[in-house]
């Protein structure tokens, strides 16, 4: 018993058919595409030190500590 039927093999095709099946048409039809603008420049980045992080956390506590106090 045969639970699989095999397809019927499709008749050969000539050189030029092959061709254009895997190359596609090379028609006059030429698309140009604009190259994308280049993405403007990011800001500087300003270096953020270990005081500067310190002061902003001193900022925050009091900042906490003044919400509490009222």
């Amino acid at each position: 018993m045969r639970f699989f039927r095999r397809r019927p093999s499709p008749p050969p095709i000539g050189e030029a058919e092959a061709y254009a099946r895997l190359h596609g048409d090379r028609g006059a039809e030429i698309l140009r595409v604009e190259p994308m603008p280049p993405p403007p420049p990011k800001p500087e980045r300003k270096q953020v030190t270990g005081e500067m992080v310190r002061r902003a956390f001193e900022r925050r506590l009091r900042s906490r500590e003044d919400r509490e106090a009222t």
